[in-house]
């Protein structure tokens, strides 16, 4: 089961990603747990200073931006999700 992870503070930009994400994921039919982190602390560990980020089985895939669906797919299946 891989693990995705929305870094970001619960902006109206971060809670895009998370409902892009978690489409793309049930529509992919992956099987997959998706957290919100919206510490600072623990979203600068991952040496993300722009928000949101999508991180997937502990590996940054992007940041700064609210990803499209279609580039979300392309992410994952790069990722080998």
């Amino acid at each position: 089961m891989a693990t995705v992870k929305i870094l970001g503070s619960g902006c109206k930009k971060c809670d895009q990603l998370e409902a892009n994400t978690k489409a793309v994921l049930a529509q992919l039919g992956i099987d997959a747990t998706v957290e919100h982190e919206r510490d600072f602390g623990k979203i600068a560990a991952y040496g993300v200073m722009s928000t949101p980020a999508l991180v997937v089985n502990e590996k940054v895939l992007a940041y700064g931006k609210v990803l499209k669906p279609a580039d979300i797919v392309k992410l994952l299946q790069k990722a080998g999700v």
